[in-house]
């Protein structure tokens, strides 16, 4: 298991640079809910999350085929990634604020964040199984898109929201 969490740092960081342009290349409302449509602190948040939870999905088939054994597979997914955006912007808004926007610290920041992720997705993998931990996980990824999509078409006015780069809130429409 540990192996596969170590391929799944990495796959997920792919993974997170390709989703980093996806709705540049391909914009629409369901790339809007799991991509970066802005340059935003919070619209970055996706990456974290979308990557992880792709790469979940190759996982579980993986544990499946060599019956490696785990539990509460969708609530450490669900879990781990609240728990990654909250540290990557309990982290990088200090960073951000000392040295300004630098691409190689919310890089490098994203790359650590994910493997936080996985560290901590083993760890409740490894725990005693949870009563309904599917469903609570499940219905916690829906909360977690749902607020990505609703932020995406509503972001509050704060600078969490605000893309500096392009100037403006949400989807900015291109002159």
């Amino acid at each position: 298991m540990k192996k596969i969490k170590i391929v799944g740092v990495f796959i997920s960081f792919i993974l997170a640079i390709i989703f980093h342009f996806i709705y540049g290349w391909v914009p629409n409302s369901v790339i809007s809910v799991i991509a970066p449509v802005n340059e935003s602190i919070w619209e970055h948040m996706k990456l974290i999350v979308t990557p992880s939870i792709i790469f979940s999905i190759f996982e579980y088939f993986i544990y499946k085929k060599k019956d490696i054994e785990f539990n509460n597979f969708i609530l450490s997914y669900a879990i781990s990634s609240i728990l990654g955006i909250i540290v990557y912007l309990l982290l990088y808004i200090p960073l951000n604020d000392i040295f300004g926007h630098k691409a190689y610290i919310a890089i490098s920041l994203l790359f650590l964040i994910l493997i936080f992720v996985q560290i901590v997705s083993y760890y409740i993998m490894n725990k005693s199984n949870i009563k309904h931990s599917s469903d609570v996980g499940i219905l916690l990824i829906l909360i977690i898109y749902f607020a990505f999509g609703y932020l995406t078409y509503h972001p509050p006015k704060i600078n969490l929201f605000y893309d500096y780069m392009n100037k403006g809130y949400g989807i900015i429409k291109s002159s």
